[in-house]
């Protein structure tokens, strides 16, 4: 029988009046792990004064929850100094007093998963277990179990496992028991409390306690499709904030900036777990902050947290407060906005994507066509001759379609106000050696302080990020941004947005860039089975699998998409993500158009990276949307076997491990990858994982492999025994060999190979690697300089290496070679390798070299979309007209032969597509000497150099040659040979 107790000296609930915290000045090292599909979480020593990662004292402790004030100390918590009005959590001390138990209130290891289940991994014995609640946060554990409650509430069960729905939601729990609520309990106001179950023995003592999880309940009562943020309408504006745990809700109103204390304090009506309020029209312009209390289970405590709307569409600088701004007014458009959807560039199909991967500040931090005061920011892509955007549109006229920028939201790293931004003295760094220790030194010296971050620390995700803008405060950015996309558009090119919903820049109450976790604590952050925010995405892991945090994704998507007309997303470890998720966003975007919204969505592409690891890793938390899970969708993601089959090894390889591209077998570099007959063995597995990238990756799709076997592209392995291809359909591949991650193309390229091989050789090798990836199937990609031998001075990791190491030269004077050795923290254990390098002024390329580069880029992109050939657009068009040759045991090593067959119109068999070519041989000769492949397969055509190569200014292509009387081709060292057959002919 269920017993509920309410203690009657306890009032309603009413909202409490704690003082409020200072908020915390703590900053956020932002460590990346990039690339990876397997295990692996970060580890950080306890000195570390990086708070925002896990980090447990000895009673498993976070300290990434707790203020400013305290440290971490061998024997647990210890406080420095507070100005906190609330009490701080103090570990207790092994003199004074007993230890906690295993199970104590700092752990929340059970998980209330619906209005009347709660989920528990223990045993239940003869004694009763009990719910306990406190509205003012004073439960602790005692010797007899959990005093200082309001409420206790007998549960029943135990003995029984959990129901298949709640194992869908929670795979991670599938062998938990399950424990009944009473049917009647006040659930709303019970989860406004500090909760906590504790389970006896029969003869009265507590065995066990803990807190609870709340996700599954606040999905259960408090799922929310109503409207949300500051809605305008012709009299009024109504806020809404979702926080269904909270106390009470205030919106501190600010006509001006320069104001400290509010101008209005406005209370705000909590329904449904909704809190809302109707404010004037005319405060448009103004800012506010929310002020919510709740119990915030990293203090134990009631917390008052200021805190800005979770779905803020403008910010004052470095989002200090929430902009009353209304999106759709004429004031924040520039002049033709409105008709910008009719002015986009031609897509006729997804599979006609080439993406070019930009940051926005590297892109015009260092034009000195650009004015001063628009360098590193939105207005330099408005100016039309910039060296910058002439580039851009030499990349547009070849033939690219998408610019994708790295993140653009609200971030946190970089000061919004330029005028705080610290910089180096240019002169003095330019005057030292080209391998010294000392640029890296000045540069991180002021690495936090500058104005440069990638931009994966996500603050708020709806609003552009201000450093970009001319003026931080106001609506300056919103107008901008949308400058921005305009004038990329209007130069050909579409653009991508750079989306990071995996993970969070901070938590917490005090924080002053936590914003989720002060609303509803412990349900935007996913949490490991203890209560603790996971962080295998190295800091503050999102739960997409909650009803509210997919649905903010999804509102999000939309006001970019409909706002700010963008043409597409990717998503930073997109695997974090649940599939279902993802499947929402692309059949939302892809429902929008032109009539109801203004944008065509069904062209909107998305993409990501479907690495698997973490907690969400085999479905850990649910089917998510890793690469294996995404085929079939129409989702792309990023394709690691091509780049690492080219290159060699892999992101976290020994860097000398050499790959096709890179001389492996064919030029050794000194590095031991077996006898000769091994490194041969890798070289032609390389090829067949090539192969298989470069017809789109498909798991279906057949080829012959090196040994002669016929086989599927899912029946070719990896060397951990993962299968290579993956997707459905063409557009589900990302080919790419080089992101803003881990070392530049050009780069890679200097460290794997011989040391004594020329530069020319070098950019051969860089002309080879991306001529591969524009002519595969599926969508290539290609980080920004790729066409330009850029280097950042073999940096491995330059998020936060400053405008010094990342620099773009869109004169083509320089590459950036040789400008130091990179930062010390990620590059030091590789500086004796790189220091010989940098310090040799033969591996520094000249401006011809850089001339000679971007041509032959520009000559593959038009190579590419000279013929729909190379952009088929179903997996069986691909199967039908790709051929591999040169494969089997006899096939010359280096040398990967591809063909594409077209059909003739009136005849059975293949549908015509080419109007101009009916057949295409593409040769990529890795080698460092010409080679000669016949083939009678490819006797008798007429096949001819193609015309963009006869034009060219690469000379050493012109030798290319073929013989139609013995199928002979031959193809110059280190050289991709485009053949075509015209009809004409």
């Amino acid at each position: 029988m269920s017993v509920v107790t309410i203690s009657s000296s306890i009032p309603v609930l009413l909202p409490l009046l704690c003082s409020t915290p200072i908020p915390s000045s703590r900053s956020v090292l932002h460590h990346r792990i990039r690339n990876i599909h397997f295990n692996t979480s970060c580890v950080l020593p306890l000195e570390s004064n990086n708070q925002s990662y896990l980090t447990r004292h000895p009673l498993g402790v976070a300290a990434n929850i707790y203020p400013t004030g305290l440290r971490l100390t061998p024997t647990g918590l210890c406080c420095c100094s507070s100005s906190s009005g609330a009490m701080p959590l103090q570990a207790p001390t092994t003199s004074s007093s007993p230890p906690l138990p295993q199970d104590s209130l700092l752990y929340s290891r059970a998980f209330w998963v619906s209005k009347s289940l709660i989920a528990w991994n223990v045993e239940a014995g003869n004694g009763p277990c009990y719910l306990y609640a406190s509205v003012t946060a004073d439960l602790f554990v005692a010797d007899n179990g959990i005093q200082g409650y309001d409420s206790k509430i007998e549960l029943q069960g135990g003995d029984i496992g959990l129901p298949q729905c709640v194992i869908e939601k929670f795979p991670h729990i599938r062998h938990y028991k399950a424990f009944n609520l009473p049917p009647d309990l006040d659930v709303e106001s019970l989860l406004k409390c500090q909760l906590a179950v504790a389970i006896f023995s029969s003869d009265g003592k507590c065995s066990s306690a803990t807190g609870l999880q709340l996700p599954g309940v606040l999905d259960d009562l408090f799922s929310y499709c109503g409207p949300l943020g500051a809605v305008f309408s012709s009299e009024t504006i109504s806020l809404h904030l979702w926080a269904p745990t909270a106390q009470g809700v205030h919106a501190f109103i600010y006509k001006d900036l320069s104001l400290s204390d509010p101008s209005e304090i406005v209370q705000l009506k909590g329904q449904n777990g909704v809190w809302s309020a109707k404010v004037p029209r005319d405060w448009e312009g103004y800012y506010y902050v929310y002020e919510v209390s709740v119990y915030h289970p990293s203090t134990l405590q009631i917390e008052k947290c200021i805190v800005n709307d979770p779905y803020a569409r403008g910010l004052s600088a470095d989002g200090q407060r929430t902009l009353l701004v209304d999106l759709d007014s004429d004031l924040f458009k520039p002049e033709g906005w409105d008709n910008l959807a009719d002015e986009k560039p031609h897509l006729l199909s997804f599979a006609d994507i080439s993406i070019y991967e930009l940051h926005i500040r590297d892109f015009s931090a260092n034009d000195f066509t650009v004015h001063p005061e628009l360098r590193g920011g939105y207005l330099a892509f408005t100016l039309q001759d910039s060296a910058g955007m002439l580039h851009m549109k030499r990349l547009a006229s070849a033939g690219l379609t998408h610019v994708h920028l790295l993140p653009t939201f609200h971030f946190g790293g970089v000061d919004d106000e330029r005028h705080k931004w610290k910089d180096v003295d240019r002169q003095l760094l330019e005057s030292l050696p080209p391998d010294s220790d000392q640029q890296q030194a000045h540069i991180t010296a002021i690495q936090d302080e500058d104005g440069y971050n990638w931009g994966y620390n996500p603050v708020l995700w709806g609003v552009p990020k201000g450093s970009y803008a001319s003026d931080a405060n106001g609506s300056c950015r919103t107008l901008e941004f949308r400058k921005m996309v305009q004038a990329l558009n209007r130069v050909g090119l579409r653009v991508v947005l750079d989306v990071v919903y995996n993970h969070l820049h901070a938590s917490g109450p005090f924080d002053k860039n936590s914003v989720l976790d002060k609303i509803v604590p412990g349900y935007y952050l996913r949490s490991d089975i203890d209560g603790f925010i996971e962080h295998s995405t190295c800091t503050n892991n999102t739960a997409s699998e909650h009803f509210m945090v997919e649905r903010l994704i999804l509102d999000d998507l939309l006001c970019w998409a409909v706002h700010y007309k963008v043409d597409g997303f990717r998503f930073d470890l997109m695997g974090h993500i649940m599939k279902r998720s993802m499947v929402k966003a692309k059949s939302m975007l892809q429902s929008l158009s032109m009539e109801k919204n203004g944008v065509d969505g069904s062209k909107i592409y998305i993409y990501g990276e479907g690495w698997d690891f973490g907690e969400v890793a085999k479905n850990g938390r649910g089917i998510n949307a890793s690469q294996f899970n995404l085929s079939g969708t129409g989702i792309g993601s990023f394709n690691d076997r091509i780049r690492d089959a080219m290159l060699g090894g892999s992101p976290f390889g020994h860097p000398l491990q050499q790959g096709f591209v890179t001389g492996l077998s064919l030029e050794p570099n000194g590095h031991d990858h077996g006898d000769k007959s091994a490194a041969e063995l890798m070289l032609a597995v390389s090829k067949d994982h090539i192969q298989v990238g470069m017809a789109a990756n498909l798991r279906d799709f057949v080829l012959t492999t090196f040994d002669g076997q016929e086989v599927k592209g899912s029946e070719v392995l990896t060397h951990d025994g993962v299968p290579v291809a993956y997707a459905l359909w063409p557009t589900e591949t990302i080919n790419y060999v080089s992101a803003h991650d881990n070392e530049t193309l050009f780069d890679i390229v200097s460290l794997k190979t011989p040391k004594d091989i020329s530069l020319d050789d070098r950019c051969r090798m860089n002309h080879l690697a991306t001529s591969m990836v524009a002519l595969s199937q599926g969508i290539p990609f290609f980080h920004a300089g790729d066409e330009m031998l850029r280097s950042k001075s073999l940096d491995r990791d330059s998020y936060n290496s400053g405008d010094w190491f990342n620099r773009l030269d869109f004169s083509y004077n320089s590459n950036n070679w040789g400008i130091g050795l990179p930062p010390r923290e990620k590059n030091e254990r590789n500086w004796p390798l790189i220091q010989p390098r940098l310090a040799d002024p033969d591996f520094k390329p000249h401006k011809s070299e850089i001339v000679a580069a971007v041509e032959s880029f520009l000559t593959f992109l038009q190579i590419r979309y000279s013929s729909p050939l190379f952009r088929l657009r179903t997996a069986n068009a691909v199967q039908e007209r790709v051929k591999f040759h040169n494969t089997g045991p006899s096939w010359i090593p280096g040398v990967i032969v591809m063909s594409i067959e077209d059909g003739y119109e009136g005849v059975p068999g293949l549908t015509q597509m080419d109007e101009c070519y009916s057949f295409v041989v593409v040769i990529f000769n890795a080698c460092p000497t010409e080679v000669l492949f016949s083939s009678p397969v490819l006797r008798a055509r007429t096949l001819q150099l193609h015309p963009m190569q006869l034009r060219s200014s690469d000379d050493i292509v012109k030798k290319s040659k073929y013989e139609a009387s013995s199928g002979c081709f031959t193809v110059p060292a280190r050289t991709s040979s485009v053949f075509v057959e015209s009809r004409d002919a």
